[in-house]
């Protein structure tokens, strides 16, 4: 059974939340707990196991005697099915949010008496950074039945375009939010489903209320006002119970308390914890307080002022969801690597001639086989995997204390897209054939362009592999590196040079391609950086040996 409320002192009225016959009784009292046996016993600590009829009345005695008043707090009940009810509550008379310590969920039921049975769904989180999202398009209409597992609509995140399942069979009543909608926020309603299609033409004029709306996480009053405010409302104390209460950890000044994944960001990104403060549980430090941080530290330059009297023609383009959280996050992690990595730089030209021919040769086996051309990004992506098994200290990330080795080499590709860059990682590349690889890329980038990629599909890089000479005809670049790697390497086009022969005064003409790589000078030695390079020269000029 899902988990109940629990831990909830400050209520009243308790004859009006038990209702019988039950199996089993919601309990909001300190001082009892459910049995969750299904034999319609509610155990108490202070008088052992009772039946429903003799818990009503020994709580209510006990809510009566409660710490803390409470301005009323009626509840009222949701019929969800023919044989079971839910208990709701007015949120806004909650003090405490342990309840709803869980993110927003995609769905809520609803307590509005003046409409059938039905279900509240609200915007789910679909990504871990996730704060709003977008409706792209819904799959189904008002009326449609659905089914478990069936495509309610598409969801624009900051990350990609997710499809949203339903979770439980019945008919879509009514759609909140159309398609088109944008930036609303985790849990709010965006449909309404029910159980029976006869309900359905009841919600054509439904509203949603401000009471619906998600619960707003309120701060923690301080601990003088609370003890104040408890003082005040203690009228008559009830007999304490022999019983231990739970031990309440009281933080301390010298120790910052956080989430893993937030102490991970923040290792990664080079963030004292002490620099944040926390907005979690009793002032934790969470995920989204590290990114708030790293979005501060990237603030745009203030633009130059237009001189007075000068006209400029121009238009404002709106920014989809996904482009303006990417470029939110991809400046702070920019800025933040060239501010605190240690770059340099090493480059070198490499001859493509032996390269293009094996490409002709390998191509001319795809196309007999079906299979997907080999492109020479492909082989780069190849030789740089090969070339990290040679030299694994370009593997590696810069960790304060330690430098942390990987024993895989995914290797990132960058791709370019109209809401920006993207990339996804080709995972074990130097275990991969080409066309493995191949085949893999092409279906990343298109997935990538289709605002469809899975984090599984771009997490976990250890490499980084940009590439403007194929595409745009660059010659020759200098990247920034992608944090927490400590290399990526920047390939630029191939040209056409002459080139001394093998007798004097002869010359001969060669095909040469300009690679530079950038490195964490923390992790990765001039001397080390060079020999990777030439390791992956001589895979570019030696083809064949990367087939071995």
């Amino acid at each position: 059974m899902a988990p109940m409320l629990r831990y909830v002192r400050k209520l009243k009225c308790a004859q009006n939340v038990l209702h019988r016959p039950a199996s089993i009784v919601y309990c909001f009292s300190d001082t009892a707990v459910i049995d969750n046996r299904g034999n319609g016993f509610v155990r108490s600590r202070g008088c052992g196991f009772l039946d429903t009829r003799d818990a009503e009345a020994s709580l209510a005695r006990r809510f009566y005697s409660t710490r803390t008043k409470i301005s009323s707090m009626e509840p009222s009940i949701s019929c969800l099915s023919r044989n079971k009810a839910k208990l709701s509550f007015p949120v806004s008379n909650f003090k405490s949010t342990s309840i709803f310590s869980r993110p927003a969920s995609a769905k809520f039921y609803s307590a509005n008496s003046d409409f059938p049975p039905h279900q509240e769904i609200g915007m789910p989180s679909l990504s871990p950074t996730m704060t709003e999202g977008n409706i792209a398009r819904w799959l189904k209409k008002e009326g449609d039945k659905i089914s478990p597992g069936e495509v309610l609509c598409e969801v624009e995140t900051d990350k990609a375009t997710v499809e949203m399942e339903c979770m439980e069979e019945g008919y879509l009543a009514k759609i909140i939010k159309g398609d088109g909608a944008q930036n609303i926020k985790l849990g709010e309603i965006i449909a309404i489903t029910v159980e029976e299609e006869d309900d359905i033409e009841t919600f054509k004029s439904y509203e949603v209320s401000a009471s619906s709306a998600p619960p707003a996480e309120e701060k923690a009053p301080s601990k003088t006002s609370s003890t104040s405010s408890e003082r005040d409302a203690e009228p008559v104390k009830a007999p304490e119970s022999k019983v231990s209460q739970p031990e309440v950890t009281s933080l301390s000044d010298d120790r910052i308390f956080s989430s893993p994944l937030a102490r991970k960001l923040a290792e990664d990104n080079n963030v004292p914890l002490s620099s944040l403060k926390g907005t979690g549980p009793d002032g934790r430090i969470v995920k989204a307080d590290v990114q708030d941080y790293l979005a501060s530290s990237a603030k745009a330059v203030p633009q130059a002022k237009v001189p007075t009297g000068v006209s400029l023609n121009y238009s404002d383009v709106p920014n989809s969801q996904i482009r303006k959280v990417l470029f939110q996050v991809t400046a702070s992690r920019l800025l933040l690597s060239k501010q605190t990595i240690p770059h340099y730089y090493l480059t070198v030209d490499t001859c493509v001639d032996a390269l293009m021919r094996l490409r002709c040769e390998l191509n001319s086996l795809q196309e007999a086989s079906g299979g997907k051309r080999i492109s020479v990004n492909d082989l780069v992506i190849k030789a740089a995997a090969m070339a990290l098994q040679k030299v694994p200290q370009c593997n590696s990330s810069w960790m304060n204390d330690f430098i942390r080795q990987y024993h895989n080499v995914n290797i990132n590709v960058a791709v370019q897209t109209k809401n920006g860059l993207f990339v996804p990682v080709i995972k074990d590349a130097d275990k991969k054939g080409l066309s493995k690889i191949a085949e893999e890329v092409k279906n990343l980038a298109q997935k990538a362009k289709d605002n469809t990629l899975k984090p599984e599909e771009y997490e976990g890089g250890t490499f980084t592999v940009s590439n403007l000479g194929g595409p745009f005809g660059i010659k020759q670049f200098c990247a920034i590196i992608n944090p927490p790697q400590s290399c990526i390497l920047a390939v630029g086009s191939a040209e056409r040079r002459v080139i001394p022969g093998a007798a004097p005064e002869e010359f001969e003409v060669g095909s040469f391609m300009s690679v530079t790589l950038s490195c964490d000078h923390r992790v990765v030695d001039g001397a080390v950086g060079a020999e990777w390079l030439k390791a992956f020269k001589e895979y570019i000029e030696t083809p064949t040996s990367m087939l071995l």
